[in-house]
């Protein structure tokens, strides 16, 4: 591959290269787990949105207290519908390429607010999270960095069709863990974020702008159906 192949991917690899700058088309939503005031988590978030920035893509950043919903209730959805911050998260995944999400770890397992939050969002048609390459990584004050509450978070997403990223990021001793401008005490934690976040990218950009990586999806090796993807409810 030629230097002008790194630069510029094309947009249908059955074509010549089309000149587009790599990456400066691709959007990615950065999620804050948290809606506390002051949270490492979304700390952790804005850290993450500017080394999104910095790679040559574009980052925007929220928090669940932007997407207020009350809990999940089946009744509630029949006679009403989807909520307003529900229908709002919707919206937001649908018009990133990419999402990340950094999230607090809860008694070793998902926040209570951040699950009830995927269930509103997994009522909505098409399913939002379905096909979305997604990156999680974690921040919290005790040495295991939130780790356990990120592999209890992969169970849903990857159920309702999210590409998880296999590489995960949990901050230990999140409380002391960044500089007054934002970065992290430790240079080496700081690299690694980095080098994470960048083989993230090259992932989405490859799946965004290469038609030949659209795949489908099976739950289970012996299903081999002709359908683009199993019926299940990523759909």
């Amino acid at each position: 591959m030629n230097q002008n192949d790194i630069d510029h991917f094309p947009t249908d690899p059955g074509r010549p290269h089309d000149g587009e700058p790599a990456r400066t088309s691709l959007r990615v939503l950065v999620l804050s787990g948290s809606s506390r005031t002051g949270s490492v988590n979304a700390r952790l978030g804005s850290l993450v949105a500017s080394m999104v920035s910095r790679a040559g893509a574009t980052a925007r950043t929220a928090t669940l207290a932007d997407f207020p919903m009350p809990p999940y209730d089946g009744d509630a959805e029949a006679d009403e519908g989807l909520p307003d911050g529900a229908l709002a998260m919707c919206k937001r995944i649908e018009a990133a390429q990419a999402l990340i999400i950094a999230s607090p770890e809860y008694n070793a397992s998902v926040p209570g607010v951040l699950k009830n939050a995927i269930d509103w969002v997994s009522r909505y048609r098409p399913q939002p999270f379905k096909d979305k390459q997604t990156l999680l990584v974690s921040a919290s004050p005790s040495m295991v960095g939130g780790n356990r509450g990120l592999w209890a978070l992969r169970v849903p997403l990857e159920h309702l069709g999210a590409r998880v990223y296999p590489d995960m990021f949990s901050l230990a001793g999140a409380h002391q863990a960044f500089t007054e401008d934002g970065a992290l005490t430790d240079p080496g934690l700081g690299e690694r974020l980095t080098t994470t976040i960048g083989s993230f990218l090259d992932l989405v950009e490859a799946d965004t702008r290469y038609l030949c990586l659209q795949r489908r999806w099976y739950e289970f090796l012996g299903d081999r159906t002709d359908a683009p993807v199993t019926s299940r409810a990523q759909d």
